[in-house]
C-alpha cells in the first residue's frame, strides 16, 4: 500500500509516517518510481506505536516494541526489552500518582481551612451596578 493509504488506515498523517521513518521506527520499501510502499506488518507496527502513545509513552519508548514485532514475535510486548519499558513506565506512573495524591491532600486541607473561616449566617451578596447605554433616539442598548 502507498503512504496515503497507510496513513488513513492507521489514523495518522503522511507527515507523521515520514517522521517515524526518519527516526528508524518505520521502514519504507520503494517502487521503481521511488514511491514508498508498505504492508500489513507496517500497519501493525503503527498500531503498536499509536496504542503506546495513547497510554502516554514517548516515541522513543516504543522502539523495543517495534523491534520485537520486527523480530517476528506475535506481539510487541513479548520481548524482555518491552517488559523493561513497561516496568519503567509503571514506576513513573506510580510516582505521578503519589504526587497527585499529595497535591489533592493539600488542596483538600486548603478547602477545609477556607470553609472554616467563612462567616456564619447568610451569604454576603454582591451587588453590581448595571450601566445601560442609549442610542441616538433614546432607546436602551
Amino acid at each position: 500500500m502507498r503512504i496515503g493509504e497507510l496513513a488513513e488506515r492507521a489514523g495518522t498523517t503522511t507527515r507523521t509516517l515520514r517522521y517515524y521513518e526518519s527516526r528508524g521506527l518505520l521502514t519504507a520499501r520503494r517502487t521503481e518510481q521511488g514511491h514508498r510502499t508498505y504492508d500489513e506488518d507496517d500497519l501493525r507496527l503503527l498500531q503498536q506505536i499509536r496504542t503506546l502513545q495513547d497510554f502516554g509513552f514517548e516515541l522513543e519508548e516504543t522502539r523495543p516494541f517495534v523491534d520485537c514485532l520486527r523480530a517476528g514475535h506475535p506481539a510487541g510486548d513479548s520481548c524482555p526489552a518491552s517488559i523493561a519499558v513497561y516496568r519503567r513506565k509503571l514506576a513513573e506512573l506510580d510516582g505521578l500518582i503519589g504526587q497527585l495524591r499529595a497535591v489533592r491532600a493539600q488542596v483538600g486541607a486548603q478547602l477545609l481551612r477556607a470553609e472554616a473561616e467563612l462567616p456564619h449566617g447568610p451569604e454576603p451578596r454582591c451587588e453590581l451596578e448595571v450601566v445601560t447605554e442609549t442610542d441616538a433616539e433614546g432607546r436602551r442598548r
